[in-house]
């Protein structure tokens, strides 16, 4: 019973949340209309580019959502892909009911299925990019993200990495990884090694595998597949490597992701490392590099809004995820520990500002 309830809560608000994007794109039409006719962008070759038309997997995911809301303020139509027929469903209802929703619509994949790259590539037929989103929930439950999950991770970038790479149309690819793809450095392996932390750190599997830290090998390695595959099939490939995403009722309605982050808190909290970044800035940070990938963005992006540093925020990021501060701050209060890590996103806050750097110095 309680899992169904939490089932059916989850429904409603991801319907209530389509209702407010479906109205959201006709309210960002009306006010784009002037600046933005027939929604019409100059390329790089400084063409007109018709039907801007993206793509963003796990659509109705509380970051997917976010992205698609961003994507439609800046004129695009945006495809959906969805793994189940209730999810499609929701969104032709929400298509039927709203102002200019026909820059909307939904397919359904699934993105594991052994078969699947030759019909993603399908979903992707006239997509300008994709953005991959890697928003998964736990089959079981509320168990949190699972070894085998890590697994579902990896083949899914796979599938979607070379899909993107067999479609004609598909240009470019941001593929969401995690901060935690970076920030568990084996200090025991290498002492010389900088304590600055920034898009050219890789976290470590075996400290992944030995911690049972199964979100960050999960990224790690389905980030790791995807610029393979990227690189070995010429596909323009950025990833963002994003903190703990924090927003309203973040706890509720992305509780497997905010979770299995939180997993290895305390240690974080006290190496300098644990970080949140709101979703509405991520969203924007995907949107951002996007239409700079013609010219500028490459590579792997860093993106937080602020280090938790001090008690006080750590209550408050405890607060907020529903967890005990105790997670975070440790029987002991704020210990920390000697020679803590320095988070820099110094990349990316150049790329969207071109004149200044947020970075964290512990």
């Amino acid at each position: 019973m309680g899992i169904v309830g939490l089932e059916e809560r989850v429904n409603i608000e991801v319907q209530e949340f389509c209702r407010a994007l479906v109205a959201s794109a006709g309210l960002h039409r009306r006010k784009d209309d002037h600046q933005q006719p027939d929604c019409k962008r100059f390329d790089s070759r400084g063409d007109y580019e018709q039907d801007m038309l993206v793509c963003v997997t796990s659509g109705v995911s509380f970051l997917g959502l976010a992205i698609v809301d961003r994507l439609l303020h800046r004129g695009y139509s945006v495809r959906l892909i969805v793994d189940n027929q209730e999810d499609a469903e929701i969104m032709r209802e929400m298509r039927t009911s709203g102002t200019n929703s026909d820059r909307i619509s939904a397919v359904i994949a699934k993105l594991t299925d052994t078969d699947v790259v030759e019909s993603l590539s399908h979903a992707f037929h006239g997509c300008r990019g994709v953005f991959h989103t890697s928003a998964f929930v736990d089959p079981a439950g509320l168990s949190g993200y699972t070894k085998s999950m890590a697994e579902i991770e990896v083949k899914a970038s796979e599938n979607v990495t070379k899909a993107c790479a067999m479609t004609p149309s598909v240009r470019k690819c941001v593929l969401t990884s995690s901060l935690l793809a970076c920030v568990w450095q084996d200090s025991s392996q290498n002492l010389n090694f900088s304590r600055v932390i920034n898009h050219n750190h890789w976290s470590s599997e075996s400290l992944c595998i030995d911690k049972k830290l199964w979100y960050a090998l999960g990224k790690l390695r389905a980030e790791k597949a995807a610029w393979k595959i990227a690189e070995e099939r010429g596909l323009k490939l950025t990833t963002i490597c994003p903190a703990l995403i924090t927003g309203p009722e973040i706890s509720t309605r992305n509780p497997t992701a905010t979770l299995a982050y939180l997993k290895g808190a305390q240690e974080m909290y006290q190496s300098g490392v644990l970080a949140t970044v709101d979703i509405t800035r991520l969203a924007e940070a995907h949107v951002g590099v996007f239409e700079a990938m013609n010219k500028a963005a490459f590579g792997r992006y860093i993106w937080f809004d602020r280090v938790i540093d001090g008690e006080e925020e750590a209550e408050k990021l405890a607060e907020a995820t529903g967890m005990s501060k105790n997670k975070i701050l440790g029987n002991g209060g704020s210990n920390v520990v000697q020679n803590r890590f320095e988070l820099s996103n110094k990349k990316l806050t150049n790329l969207l500002t071109g004149r200044v750097h947020c970075s964290y110095h512990s």
